[in-house]
């Protein structure tokens, strides 16, 4: 399931985003009578719990109003409707990634733990990779994140014009690792997951015996590559672990790259053509 941010209205969006229409607590407008018992930022809240503990699917504005002991209606005086509020949401979340982080001065390792965290922050809230990157919904906590992304990136000491296309690639392979190891979790389901594997995987070598000889090199990997199982009740299902490694991986690669660039001098890695 993929969903656009940036659907609403563009003047609404961006000022409850950025708070600059001065609303009345929360977002009605001003005037005689009691104070509204809800804020925007209590709606915001209860959409984000709603897709954190039922997924993208589940949220609709009704959803969002059961959980505040709320009628949807209600919540038509805050938020003018579900395509805002998903703006709000998505860069609401975003608040949690460190957004004054300061620079080690060992780029490699900022870059690191930048990473981690924000492959962390993914599978807290897993609905926000659902969130397509074609309109980005341009709020505050989302630019504070990139900001901070931009700080580190200027500690390698390449130009501007290849940082800019290292933001993207940084995202696009977190967003891509932390894809793969919310789709494992969500397709695990304990002993089952392991029965799944085990049940297709005798039922391949079963049905193709020649497997080896048609692959070759695919089963020269996996087998100069195996690892024995690790032991416990607390290990980590395949699929998971699979796709935490692939992400390690892929990141020590990636950064290599990048290492390779900044010995080349500011201007490496850059190119004209699109």
């Amino acid at each position: 399931m993929v969903v656009y941010a940036g659907q609403g209205d563009a003047r609404r969006s961006m000022s409850l985003l950025w708070r600059s229409a001065a609303p009345r607590e929360g977002g009605a407008a001003a005037g005689p009578g009691p104070r509204p018992g809800l804020t925007v930022d209590a709606i915001v809240t209860a959409a984000i719990a709603v897709a954190d503990e039922d997924g993208m699917a589940a949220l609709s504005m009704r959803a969002v109003g059961e959980r505040l002991g709320r009628t949807a209606m209600a919540l038509y005086t805050y938020v003018p409707g579900k395509s805002e509020l998903l703006d709000l949401m998505y860069d609401a979340a975003h608040a949690e990634l460190p957004a004054g982080r300061a620079g080690s001065g060992d780029w490699r390792k900022d870059l690191t733990d930048w990473a981690r965290d924000t492959l962390a922050f993914y599978l807290r809230h897993p609905w926000v990779l659902q969130v397509s990157q074609a309109r980005p919904v341009l709020g505050p906590h989302e630019y504070a994140g990139l900001d901070a992304l931009v700080r580190l990136l200027y500690g390698t000491g390449l130009d501007a014009g290849v940082l800019r296309r290292l933001v993207g690639t940084l995202f696009h392979f977190v967003r891509g690792a932390a894809r793969a190891v919310a789709d494992a979790r969500e397709a695990a389901t304990g002993r089952a997951d392991e029965e799944w594997w085990y049940a297709r995987s005798a039922a391949l070598m079963e049905l193709v015996p020649d497997f080896a000889d048609r692959y070759p090199e695919l089963s020269r990997m996996e087998r100069e590559s195996a690892r024995p199982e690790p032991a416990g009740d607390d290990a980590v299902p395949y699929p998971e672990r699979e796709a935490r490694e692939t992400f390690t991986a892929g990141l020590d690669v990636l950064l290599d790259g990048i290492e390779t660039a900044v010995r080349r001098g500011p201007g490496a890695g850059r190119t004209d053509t699109p």
